[in-house]
Order: structure tokens, then sequence, then C-alpha cells
């Protein structure tokens, strides 16, 4: 019996008989539309030629979606692979995507990709093209190797433009390594707003509130338009130091040229006014929120709670859950917080028992913390220790200090020992401890106790000054004593 015919070759039917025609080279195609061509292209055999061009459109239609759809930087990426294995060669405008791809990823494990993308890049002497060097220089800035991106930024053939300068900003502001970042901007001989956002917004992340305001202002003086990554680093600033005043004028300014501001700014406008303990502005603020995430409720409930507004960062957090928003660690923390100035036991332990079991949220030190100092505040100081010995890690600085706290309030003299003891294992510089246990012993009229313990403070503190270390005697007598 004679094999049947294989028929006519397969084509994309009418009228998608071109790629071209389906994938329009300046559009942003919806992901269907492209997933759709791309399998077209695919059995029509469009992608087994060595024909650059249809992979070229395929890696210029995924790019367009790889910021909004990141599964579309994985599919690029496979073209990419695909379009190697045809002996299709890379170019100059075809390599920066798939760089820029996997500087999308930005993880760790795409690190052995990106360096084989270098390589492709050296085989096919496309590294003096500004395009390819800059597509590099980021993809290293994204996974924080900024000795990396200074090598190849130093070997470019042509002087850096301010897009290169820019990469190079961000990946050392993305190490951490603040100064540098510093060093290369104030040597940049163009800057843009990209430039003056990237140094305001590594400041921030590294902990120099101050530097970061002060770069904000002169950004402002030379007329740069700050973006929305700026503005919500500024507002952190202004809360973490207390800027009321500054962060009023950033909300002045987002009001003017922000009708509808992202999520982003949101959070930190009620961040802002929380930390600074204007509530009834952070309210305010959160009410009027277009688009509201688990940030946003945090940043409220949180302010609430450590304002001593207990009851109302419970009823915040209650319609968080109504609206169908996860909580997450630092969401208990805060309702914790607040059921504790409220006095509010029985719901703290409710909560805190819905946390993994409801929530699949884990208990981590800082919530046990604020158990501990809620039940030791209530007098709860058994209770308090039973949880201790139930951890699953030992007590920290904040849980016992929590108990200890406690136990002065309700003069509960054992209890308190076996907290000062933990705590001076922990730190056995904390006179802190040693104030305390004094405090403890003259309220239960322990008269040479408090001698005793007022004579290893001096000690302490004295044999201290002396640049003498001697925690491991002390705190042999301290245990002694408090054993």
């Amino acid at each position: 019996m004679a094999p049947p015919s294989p028929g006519p070759p397969l084509s994309l039917p009418s009228p998608y008989h071109s790629l071209a025609h389906l994938l329009h080279p300046r559009h942003r195609h919806p992901p269907r539309r492209l997933l759709a061509a791309h399998a077209l292209a695919a059995v029509a055999g469009h992608l087994s030629l060595r024909d650059p061009r249809p992979h070229t459109l395929l890696l210029v239609a995924y790019s367009r979606l790889a910021r909004p759809f990141p599964a579309a930087a994985i599919l690029l990426l496979l073209v990419f692979r695909s379009s190697l294995r045809l002996s299709v060669a890379p170019t100059r405008h075809t390599l920066p995507l798939a760089v820029s791809a996997a500087s999308s990823a930005g993880r760790r494990r795409h690190l052995p990709l990106a360096l084989s993308l270098h390589a492709v890049a050296v085989a096919r002497n496309l590294l003096p093209s500004p395009h390819v060097a800059n597509a590099l220089v980021s993809l290293y800035a994204r996974h924080a190797l900024p000795d990396a991106a200074r090598r190849v930024f130093d070997e470019m053939p042509s002087a850096p433009d301010v897009f290169s300068h820019n990469a190079l900003v961000h990946a050392y502001a993305s190490a951490g390594r603040v100064r540098a970042a510093r060093e290369v901007f104030e040597g940049m001989p163009v800057r843009d707003a990209v430039s003056w956002g990237t140094v305001v917004a590594g400041c921030a992340k590294a902990g120099q509130p101050e530097e970061a305001l002060g770069l904000f202002d002169r950004m402002r003086e030379e007329l740069f338009r700050p973006d929305d990554v700026t503005l919500a680093a500024v507002l952190s600033c202004c809360g973490q130091l207390g800027a009321l005043d500054k962060g009023r004028e950033v909300h002045e300014y987002v009001k003017r040229t922000r009708p509808r501001p992202n999520v982003f700014l949101c959070t930190g406008l009620v961040d802002l006014y929380a930390k600074c303990g204007c509530v009834e502005d952070a309210r305010e603020v959160f009410e009027a929120c277009p688009e509201r995430n688990v940030f946003t409720w945090n940043a409220l409930i949180v302010g609430l709670a450590i304002h001593g507004h207990g009851t109302v960062a419970l009823e915040y957090f209650h319609r968080m859950l109504a609206d169908g928003i996860q909580p997450d660690g630092v969401t208990f923390l805060g309702v914790l917080i607040a059921c504790s100035h409220a006095g509010l036991v029985d719901m703290a332990r409710r909560i805190f028992s819905e946390m993994e079991g409801v929530h699949n949220v884990p208990w981590e030190l800082k919530h046990y913390g604020c158990m501990a100092d809620l039940l030791g505040r209530a007098g709860l100081i058994e209770e308090a220790m039973d949880m201790v010995r139930k951890m699953p890690m030992g007590g920290d600085n904040y849980v016992w200090g929590g108990i200890l706290a406690g136990c002065r309030m309700h003069q509960n003299v054992e209890a308190a020992e076996v907290a000062a003891r933990h705590l001076l294992q922990l730190n056995p510089d904390d006179s802190g401890v040693y104030s305390a246990m004094a405090g403890i012993y003259a309220d239960a009229g322990r008269w040479e106790d408090v001698a005793k313990i007022r004579k290893l403070m001096d000690e302490r503190i004295g044999r201290r000054n002396a640049g003498c270390s001697s925690i491991t005697t002390e705190l042999k007598d301290c245990t002694t004593m408090l054993s």
C-alpha cells in the first residue's frame, strides 16, 4: 500500500500569510494575539528557517510585553535560544532584547544566562555597539554586580552616554555602595531625571535619608521632574526623619501633578502621616487612595497602633479582611500592638492563634515579643512564661524584655529573675536590666539584693570605662545571684 501523499506545505491562513502583517513591530499586542501568532509561525515552519525576520518580529513583540507580563521575558529568551540553534546570528538590535529580558528576571539563578549572553556579545563582536554595552551594564546592575557593570562601562569604545551612566549608578546603588554611586553621579557630564531619581532612591534605601532629601532639593532646583519612584523614596525619608513639613510639601506637589497617584505614592503618604502621628491625615489619604495593597493597609494599621489608637486599628484590620486583602506578618504585628495598647487580651489570643492556622502567616519573634508584652502588662506572667517555653526558637530581648516589664508592674520577683538572667545572657552590657532588677527588689523590700545588684552595675560600668572586659565573670556573678 502506497504511503499517503504529504499534501501541500503548511502556510499561515489568509489573511495571515505573513507574520509581519500579524505582528506590527511598532505596536504592543495583547498576550493572546502574540501567543497565537507565535503558534501559527511555528506550525507554518517560519521559525525553522534561518531567516532572521520572523525571530526578530517575535523578539520585539515579546520585549514590548516583558514589563507588564514577566512571563513574556521567558518566552523571548526561548525564541532567542531557538534562533541561535538555527545559526541565526544575533545583531546589535536583537541581542539587547535578550539581555534586557534576562535583566528583567533579576534573580541570581539567571546569572549563568547573563554570563552566556555576555559571551555571545564577545564572540559576535557586538560589544562595540552602545546598545549592547548599555544592556549588559543594566543587566549586571539588576543582578547587583557593580564591578562587572563597571568593567563593561570602562571598556565601551565610545564615550558613555547618560543611559550608560544611569545604569552604572543603579548598579552601585543596588549593591548598597552609595558612595561609589554618588561619585559616578557627580562626575556625569549630563544628567536627566532618571539619574537624580536613581541616586535619591539609592540613598534612601541605604539608610541615608538626609542625603536623599538634600539631593531631592538639588533636583528640584535644577528643574527636573521627579518620577513616582523618587517621590515614594522621598516620602519614606520624611517619615523616617519626622520631617512633616517637607512631607506636606511633597504631598502638595503630588496633588498638583498626580490626579490619580499610584499605590506606591499613596502608601508613602499614609506611612508619612502615620509615622508623624497625624493619624487623621493618614486616614484621609487612605480613604482617598484609588488603589490599596497590603502595604497601604499596614502603614495605616501600624501607625494607628503605635500612636495609641488600638480600637481604630482593629476596625481597619477587620475592613482589610472583609476587602479580601491577605494580611502578612507586619499586619499582625500592628494588630497585636493595637491589642496590647487597648488591653484586649482575649482578642490578641484569638488573633495570634489564627495567624498560622487561618491566615497561613508564620509566627516570628516580633509577634512573640508583642504577646509577651501584652500578657506581661495584663499580669499573666505564668502564661507568658509558658508561651516562651513552647516557642520553636529562643527568646530575644523583646520577648524577655516584655516579661521583665510585666514583672516589674506586677511585682513578680521570681519570674523577673528568670527574665533578667536570659537578658544578661543575650546582652551582658545592658545596664537597664540591672536597674530594672534593682527597682523590683526595692519594691519587694529586698534591700540586700538591691545593694548587690547596684554594686554589680557600678562595677560593670567602672570596668567598662577602664577598657577591661569582664563579661564572663560578671555574667557568672549575675547568673548566680538571679538563679
